[in-house]
């Protein structure tokens, strides 16, 4: 199993336009073909800020890119990016692996 964890830094003064544009556009399309997230998180004014941070679990590698395959395909996806993209200033992606000894990670099995 691997965890995905996807951070976005949105420009200042456009997390609401961000998340407005995520949770009608992007979320839909990416639930119906990641399946449920196991977060998403947004941080607004400690640490790192006007950052969005969401892990997603897939069975290996080759699950992670099928998944992605079929999200990148839909007609929709890129309609999304256009909106998204230019509210972004930073956006980075990581593979977790989950130790020995972690608790149960809920994953979507489709």
């Amino acid at each position: 199993m691997i965890v995905v964890h996807r951070s976005y830094t949105i420009l200042p003064g456009r997390m609401a336009e961000f998340l407005a544009v995520y949770g009608a556009l992007g979320y839909p399309l990416q639930r119906k073909h990641l399946g449920e997230p196991i977060g998403f998180f947004s941080s607004m004014d400690i640490g790192a800020i006007n950052e969005v941070v969401h892990l997603w679990s897939y069975r290996d590698e080759a699950d992670r890119a099928a998944r992605r395959t079929a999200l990148k395909a839909e007609p929709t996806w890129q309609a999304y990016l256009a909106a998204a993209m230019p509210l972004l200033s930073r956006i980075e992606s990581k593979n977790l692996t989950p130790a020995p000894f972690s608790p149960a990670i809920p994953m979507d099995t489709r």
